[in-house]
């Protein structure tokens, strides 16, 4: 099993639209058994995933989500008629993922995720980890799609993850963003004694014709880091993309160019990894 976190310190760089994309792709392509984690508080990915209709009942069924892997082992729950009692949480490895269709599962999002407290030092930051260890034999790639800030949610990612990738859209506020990222990812792996590895940059939202993406290409190109990690295919900005990425795939779209870039990218990430 393979985990690989997507990230970026920028949010609306496409980085949501390639960790879905991706997985659908490994799942129906390359017949890979891939489980998507949402561990974004914004949910988005479970937004691209689920209409709002499921979602809300797979809440209310009491499903689980994000949430249930980072809740403590034991919470204390007040009733005015009982008093205090102590309730324990779902064993790790019991938490179920959605299945989204043949080979490809979720772990939905949860904006709860913003009422847990986790202080440094409980090592609740490493049980994204634990769970992904316990159900290491179900899947081929995990992608674990992350908050475009630095928090425990980042780290956690960091921590259970074997390679990061990093979407970023060809401008300069982004392009100062990832020397940025190189900086904050390097001080996790020296805290956390992590031997992930970065696996590449992948321009998203690209339009070829600009100024403004052919200088950004050109400093990544010469740049002795970046040079080296840049992927040979780019995702495109398409109209059709940004209307139809909350209920479609981009390998369901009626568009070759687009498809192409997406197979080209995963096809990269793979050759990298192997």
């Amino acid at each position: 099993m393979k985990v690989i976190s997507l990230i970026n310190m920028k949010g609306g760089v496409g980085k949501t639209t390639l960790a879905v994309n991706i997985a659908d792709c490994l799942s129906k392509r390359y017949n890979k058994r891939v489980l998507l984690v949402d561990i974004d508080p914004q949910f988005n990915s479970t937004q691209c995933l689920f209409s709002p209709e499921k979602y809300v009942k797979h809440l209310e069924e009491g499903k689980d989500s994000i949430v249930d892997i980072f809740d403590k082992d034991t919470k204390i729950t007040v009733s005015t008629v009982s008093g205090a009692s102590q309730t324990k949480s779902k064993e790790l490895a019991k938490i179920e993922p959605v299945e989204i269709k043949n080979n490809f599962w979720a772990i939905p999002g949860n904006l709860e995720l913003y009422r847990i407290d986790m202080p440094s030092g409980e090592g609740r930051e490493k049980k994204l980890k634990k769970y992904l260890k316990s159900n290491e034999n179900k899947y081929d790639f995990v992608l674990v799609d992350t908050p475009p800030t630095p928090s425990i949610w980042m780290t956690s990612a960091l921590i259970a993850s074997d390679y990061y990738l990093i979407p970023t859209k060809a401008d300069p506020i982004s392009l100062t963003g990832i020397n940025l990222l190189q900086n904050i990812v390097q001080e996790k792996k020296d805290n956390h004694d992590l031997s992930i590895k970065c696996i590449g940059v992948v321009l998203t939202i690209v339009e070829t014709q600009t100024r403004v993406y052919k200088a950004a290409k050109k400093f990544l190109e010469e740049h002795t880091t970046w040079s080296e990690l840049l992927y040979m295919k780019e995702l495109p900005k398409r109209t059709e993309l940004a209307a139809k990425q909350l209920d479609n795939y981009i390998l369901d779209l009626q568009n070759p160019a687009i498809k192409a870039s997406l197979t080209g990218i995963v096809d990269e990430l793979l050759k990298r990894i192997s």
